[in-house]
């Protein structure tokens, strides 16, 4: 790794914008080509110094502000099985296990669904359910939107939204 691989890091590291040539503004900034760019992600990437390169949509400005975290209690000898299943549907974003809390809080499986509305959501959970045959389980609406930096912080949305 050389100064232009950690320049391209540094430049890349809080995302690329959503435009017909995402590397030009570090190509020129680094004074190289965007296809010497592309190259030395791929290579930073096939090396293991860049783990994942992604993308992430925000759900709201895709109209889909009803946002569910599902919550499941799922018999333990189950839930691998359950999890695989919910983990492959196009519905969950998130599918995940976490341990429960006896006597206060028995729900071991969580999932995310981003949806364009409360029946909506109802109606793919329900599916899930069917699916799965997973039937003890709750649904929790978000209530106000809150921003995710890369960085890790976590920050509210500059205009706090009530979400549906």
């Amino acid at each position: 790794m050389d100064e232009v691989d950690r320049e391209l890091l540094r430049l890349t590291q809080d995302g690329i914008g959503l435009e017909e040539r995402p590397f030009l503004h570090a190509a020129r900034r680094l004074r190289i080509s965007e296809e010497e760019v592309v190259a030395r992600l791929r290579r930073l990437r096939q090396t293991g110094v860049v783990r994942r390169f992604g993308t992430r949509i925000n759900p709201r400005k895709a109209e889909l502000v009803a946002n569910a975290m599902v919550v499941w209690s799922v018999p333990s000898d189950r839930i691998a099985g359950i999890g695989a299943v919910m983990a492959e549907s196009p519905d969950v974003t998130h599918c995940y296990e976490r341990r429960t809390i006896p006597g206060h809080w028995e729900y071991n499986l969580y999932t995310v669904l981003h949806c364009r509305d409360r029946e909506d959501a109802h109606r793919r959970v329900a599916a899930l359910s069917r699916a799965t045959g997973a039937v003890d389980y709750r649904v929790l609406f978000s209530t106000e939107e809150f921003k995710r930096r890369p960085s890790g912080r976590i920050e509210p949305a500059k205009e706090p939204e009530r979400l549906q």
